[in-house]
């Protein structure tokens, strides 16, 4: 059973690192030319495959890493570092750019009922930063109360991406440029901070300490 610490811990990491504010004017994007009902079928199918993505790597990814033979101390220092990459991102107003590029990219190669696996499912909902989390997180939970209550994290943050993209044109309109730049930016600090944190527990595991 986790602590409530571990699971606040593992709440913010996650909602962090998904960033559903960020998502709202890529979701905007990306299903443009689309009516009402279009728009909410997609946002709700994306929202589960992110859900099952991230779900099989909470309950198999210490698995997969043990028979690829990485220590969880080693992932734990990799992954920290790779979110702090993304912190860093946006802090400084890298990521969304990235993000959108991402975007722009997959409507021209994508038919438009597939862009709810890509690019919003993979990788802007369940990417890298968000999957290497979950195998973090994961690995500090290894009983199945644990990994249940892990899963329950998840569900509450994929259910605010998808209040989120619902709400996105609302969304969109009353956070503004400046209070995304801001809202971003504060995110990103914490993220950097619970990164750091990542690290450190993973040199105390490898080096036994």
């Amino acid at each position: 059973m986790a602590s409530v610490e571990q699971l606040v811990n593992a709440f913010t990491t996650l909602l962090v690192t998904v960033d559903p504010p960020g998502l709202a004017p890529l979701f905007i994007g990306v299903t443009q030319g689309m009516s009402a009902l279009q728009r909410r079928q997609v946002a709700i199918r994306s929202s589960l495959i992110a859900f099952g993505i991230l779900t099989v790597f909470a309950l198999f990814g210490a698995s997969i890493l043990s028979a690829l033979g990485i220590s969880m101390g080693a992932f734990r220092i990799a992954g920290g570092l790779m979110l702090f990459t993304i912190a860093f991102e946006m802090i400084f107003e890298k990521r969304q750019e990235r993000k959108e590029k991402t975007g722009d990219a997959a409507i021209t190669k994508d038919h438009i009922h597939n862009i709810a696996v890509f690019p919003l499912a993979i990788p802007l909902i369940a990417g890298p930063g968000a999957i290497s989390a979950t195998v973090l997180i994961s690995g500090t939970m290894p009983e199945t109360a644990g990994k249940a209550q892990l899963i329950a994290v998840i569900a509450v943050c994929l259910a605010l991406v998808l209040a989120a993209l619902l709400l996105a044109d609302r969304l969109n309109r009353a956070l503004g440029v400046t209070g995304r730049a801001l809202l971003t930016r504060l995110l990103g600090v914490i993220l950097a901070a619970l990164s750091v944190q990542f690290v450190v527990d993973g040199i105390k595991a490898a080096f036994g300490l």
